[in-house]
């Protein structure tokens, strides 16, 4: 009896385990972060005067997902994908082409 007291004990604990396990690991979605660090204003802008000012700068009308989706975002209103330093009063203050845009 205790052999088979044993043998249940032991099936029983390998049928949790397999239950326990965790199942294959889909595809994680990482968000899109445009512009991070110091340059962490993302902005849609229509004039860059030599890389320290960006006029006529406003955000994105919608969250980017992806640097194509920024820039298409910005192309609607003929304007830019930039990430500035200091977006303030319709200007960016030092800014630069997030990565994965091309101008």
């Amino acid at each position: 009896m205790r052999g088979f007291t044993t043998v249940a004990a032991i099936a029983a604990t390998c049928a949790g385990l397999a239950l326990a396990a965790p199942g294959p690991v889909g595809q994680r979605q990482v968000p899109y972060v445009p512009c991070a660090g110091l340059y962490n204003g993302a902005q849609c802008c229509a004039t860059d005067v030599l890389g320290v000012v960006d006029l006529d700068c406003g955000e994105p009308s919608k969250l980017p997902t992806s640097a194509d989706d920024f820039s298409a975002v910005c192309a609607e209103i003929g304007q830019r994908a930039r990430c500035c330093v200091l977006p303030i009063l319709d200007q960016g203050v030092l800014c630069q082409t997030p990565s994965g845009v091309v101008d």
